[in-house]
């Protein structure tokens, strides 16, 4: 029983490992925190600017004490009141101390800030690059896992099936096909087209002999006009002989 449950949480454990070990989850994750980086260093950029403004301002004060000073003393010298000015020029000394190590804290604060730009443009760089890369990689899985799915498609592809259905449904329809046009022919043979041919010629004839009288009684028929042609051309050829006897009894006068 022990041993099961042990056995179990190793299952367990063994597969939140290899979850956590997939590349692409791991990949991912990678982007995120490169990404992540990028405010981090902007407010550290920005602290060393600060800091670089601040120590300038400072030196700009110690430079200006320095220049007030420097005044009172020629001033209280003038005056004759050397207390005075030995009390200005302790002040005057102090003041170039701080002025020397306000510069020097400038001086580094401003190489920081300029290292601190070539850092930043570097990481830029190289997390163009890795972001880049892991896409790249991460398009690449995604393109195999693609092709992984579609070799098993084709694998599990039954060809041999498909051909079976194919040509088995092709057959039916052909029977099926073939059963109706013999049934047309029967349905042709068992009707009487030699009557209806000849029904479908009488309707014709009596067709034409209707459209003859029409034309008989508009005047238009063919015989009609040949009897009206042969009327018309006798009496012009008795005019015609009458006048040729006419002719012959007036040369005999």
């Amino acid at each position: 029983m022990f041993k099961r449950f042990i056995r179990a949480i190793k299952s367990m454990f063994g597969g939140f490992v290899s979850s956590m070990e997939d590349p692409k989850l791991i990949l991912e994750q990678n982007i995120r925190e490169l990404n992540d980086q990028i405010p981090q260093m902007n407010e550290n950029i920005t602290t060393v600017k600060a800091n670089a403004m601040m120590l300038k301002k400072e030196v700009d004060r110690y430079e200006k004490s320095i220049s007030e000073i420097t005044a009172k003393i020629k001033s209280a010298i003038e005056a004759n009141r050397d207390d005075l000015a030995e009390g200005y020029a302790l002040q005057l000394e102090k003041a170039k101390e701080n002025l020397a190590q306000s510069k020097q804290q400038l001086k580094y604060a401003d190489q920081a800030y300029e290292k601190a730009l070539k850092v930043k443009q570097a990481f830029m760089r190289e997390k163009d690059r890795k972001i880049k890369e892991a896409r790249e990689a991460l398009r690449a899985s995604e393109r195999a896992e693609w092709q992984a799915k579609v070799a098993d498609a084709l694998e599990s592809f039954e060809m041999g099936g498909l051909d079976q259905t194919h040509t088995e449904m092709v057959n039916r329809l052909n029977e099926q096909t073939a059963r109706n046009e013999a049934r047309m022919e029967l349905a042709l043979e068992s009707v009487d087209t030699e009557t209806m041919e000849i029904e479908a010629n009488a309707e014709k004839l009596r067709a034409k002999e209707l459209v003859q009288q029409f034309k008989m009684e508009m005047g238009k028929d063919s015989a009609a006009k040949e009897d009206n042609a042969i009327d018309i051309d006798e009496p012009a050829e008795k005019e015609k002989e009458s006048q040729k006897t006419i002719g012959k009894e007036r040369t005999k006068s």
